[in-house]
């Protein structure tokens, strides 16, 4: 289901955010989201099925890869789409089986901005619109804390430690 808003941006339906603490689940709330969840693997299929009304949902964006990955496919619906974009479980997949796809017609995809970038521009026209978007104030990167450069290696313990919310920035 998608709304169109009165500038020609296309909205979601319900969201339902995942995050590993009470803080940062609120947070999730605060900024818009319909429900937020534990996103930790054991329990996940049902935590969103609940959260989305006991229907399967038909997105998943996965930046855990891992054993949430596999319990986000159990999530999806009939002709449910999962898009990873990132691992930071640092943990493996266990294998898809193609037949496991089939049946619901479900798909999945990788997306990494870095290489897209890379490949003759590849993704141009997009990344201009999310500047665009966020030099107007429609997007708004939510910066979580700022580091004195010398404190880098704070900043990134931090990031490793999940003790932090938003984007981090590194101050010269």
């Amino acid at each position: 289901m998608r709304d169109s808003s009165s500038d020609g941006l296309e909205t979601a339906g319900r969201i339902i955010a995942t995050a590993s603490s009470d803080e940062k689940r609120a947070l999730a709330l605060e900024l818009g989201a319909d429900a937020a969840i534990d996103g930790d693997a054991g329990g996940y299929r049902e935590r969103v099925l609940d959260a989305n009304h006991g229907h399967p949902v038909d997105i998943v964006l996965d930046a855990i890869g891992g054993p949430v990955l596999d319990a986000a496919l159990g999530a999806l619906g009939h002709l449910g789409r999962l898009v990873t974009y990132g691992a930071s479980s640092r943990q493996t997949v266990s294998s898809i089986a193609p037949s496991r796809l089939a049946v619901d017609s479900i798909a999945v995809a990788g997306f990494w901005v870095i290489p897209l970038i890379a490949r003759n521009g590849a993704g141009g026209a997009e990344l201009a619109e999310l500047l665009d978007l966020t030099a107007r104030r429609r997007l708004r990167p939510l910066i979580g804390a700022e580091y004195d450069l010398a404190r880098a290696r704070d900043a990134h313990e931090d990031l490793l430690g999940r003790r932090t919310k938003g984007k981090l920035v590194l101050r010269p």
